[in-house]
């Protein structure tokens, strides 16, 4: 499917345009206001820290620790790189594993006392960097804690060893869960829990400001979200699917109590997609009821059911979380809405809808919880398709109240200072901008180490730049 390229638009106007024909509501300021005045260069208050401005660097799965779990120097210069973008919120730096099983790949970190040193280094690494460009009493650091359930890939070689919360009738089958033998135990879960909390001692020890307990994208705590056939203690009921983030919430707030607590959530999902005949992503068959997509309408999966998002939303103020980063379904599949981009990764499928549509989805979703949900600490996901429209869609989105922190993925493997030029006054660097080629996720795919191969200089000189162009059968990368 070929819609138009967002670097063919080149005013606010024409952008506006190509908004308006897809019939979508997101708003985009004319002006960027620079610091001191901009929307964007406002802080605000988290308990009694304040984080500096309205960027947040969004935690991204590292292809290239050490197979202990540590941090390497490709690692290193990545969180040094963070640092340097002028974010004052650092969501979770990367995901990083509890125990070997939750690994999704085996070079992800895991935080454990052999590991704990590096991973400190790494928040060191950062701070580093930071204090070259701006203050450090209003940077919030946290660290993303995972376990990637269903798409756990621990051991060299690659292979799939997935755990999962339910038996999925769509998901199984391609994902390699064979029998029960996947299946946690209810006496399992309670383990796990306790490797979160161990995890998030770790973290404190370390100096991170707060931890994420991850709940997107497919991975365990979203699955258990959803698993209202699994009996026990763990499925059914909403209380039951919320039982896990409650009881390491609880043991973090007992034996570490001074340490914040965040959750990135999935906030709505849909049927998995796969690949049509003709390349293009096609819903999965489905007859009657779909009950496994958390926040999505069971008769209609397409559409979001807001009712059980917004009592989640009031169990997380309970708990007394009040950070939450929002993003939506799983880049395993349905990548389209979670993760727009123009070119899918090689295991993706062409984009069934203009990815504008796919941001606009986010957006509005993101609107309408912090609508609801005033007192919460948002971050919004989803903007790296924006491109060069990114700074005033999200200039716009803070102003108007519909989010009070920009969340940054992709965008800052090839262009990391976007921030800081934004809150400058300068003009963006084109050439550095994500133009969502999707290498930065097949290259890993293949077994690659993470980075931006087709615009970051130090990558395209990387061996695993040529190692990826074979993969791809000789295209440019």
């Amino acid at each position: 499917m070929n819609y138009p390229k967002i670097a063919g638009l080149k005013s606010v106007e024409e952008f506006r345009r190509r908004i308006e024909a897809l019939g979508l509501d997101l708003s985009v300021d004319e002006e960027l206001l620079p610091a001191p005045d901009g929307p964007l260069a406002q802080g605000l208050r988290w308990g009694n820290r304040r984080i500096g401005n309205r960027f947040s660097i969004l935690p991204m799965e590292g292809w290239d620790g050490t197979l202990e779990g540590g941090p390497t120097d490709l690692t290193r210069r990545r969180w040094a790189r963070f640092g340097r973008s002028g974010a004052k919120l650092i969501w979770g730096g990367e995901a990083v594993a509890v125990r070997h099983d939750g690994r999704a790949n085996p070079n992800q970190l895991i935080l454990n006392r052999v590991t704990i040193g590096g991973i400190a280094g790494l928040r060191e690494e950062l701070r580093k960097a930071h204090a070259e460009i701006g203050d450090l009493d209003d940077l919030v650091i946290g660290l993303q804690l995972t376990h990637s359930g269903r798409f756990a890939r621990p051991d060299p070689g690659g292979g799939l060893q997935p755990r999962v919360a339910y038996r999925h009738p769509l998901l199984d089958g391609r994902f390699g869960v064979k029998d029960d033998r996947a299946l946690f135990t209810d006496d399992e879960l309670d383990a796990l829990s306790g490797d979160f909390i161990d995890a998030a001692v770790l973290a404190a020890e370390a100096g991170f400001d707060f931890v994420d307990i991850k709940h997107c994208h497919g991975y365990l705590g979203h699955e258990l979200l959803s698993a209202v056939t699994r009996p026990g203690r763990y499925g059914g009921s909403l209380e039951n699917r919320t039982r896990f983030l409650r009881t390491i919430v609880d043991g973090i707030r007992r034996v570490v109590p001074g340490l914040g607590i965040g959750v990135r959530l999935s906030l709505f999902d849909q049927l998995p997609w796969k690949r049509g005949a003709d390349g293009v992503g096609v819903a999965s068959e489905w007859q009657g009821e779909y009950p496994h997509a958390f926040g999505a309408d069971r008769n209609e999966p397409g559409r979001i059911a807001w009712e059980e998002p917004l009592r989640l939303f009031r169990i997380f103020a309970e708990l007394g979380i009040q950070l939450v980063c929002l993003s939506c379904g799983s880049p395993y599949y349905n990548p389209h809405i979670q993760r727009p981009a123009s070119v899918p990764p090689s295991d993706g499928y062409l984009p069934p809808e203009d990815p504008l549509a796919g941001v606009a989805r986010q957006i509005a979703a993101v609107g309408h919880a912090k609508a609801a949900n005033p007192d919460l600490i948002v971050v919004g996901s989803g903007y790296s398709y924006l491109q060069e429209w990114l700074p005033r869609v999200a200039q716009a989105q803070v102003r108007l109240g519909k989010t009070d922190l920009v969340g940054l993925g992709r965008m800052v493997l090839s262009y990391p200072e976007l921030p800081l030029d934004v809150l400058s006054g300068q003009e963006l660097q084109r050439r550095r901008i994500c133009r969502t080629f999707s290498e930065c996720t097949t290259g890993p795919r293949m077994g690659l180490v993470s980075g931006c191969f087709p615009l970051d200089d130090f990558y395209k000189g990387h061996p695993d730049a040529e190692r990826l162009r074979q993969k791809m059968g000789g295209s440019k990368v």
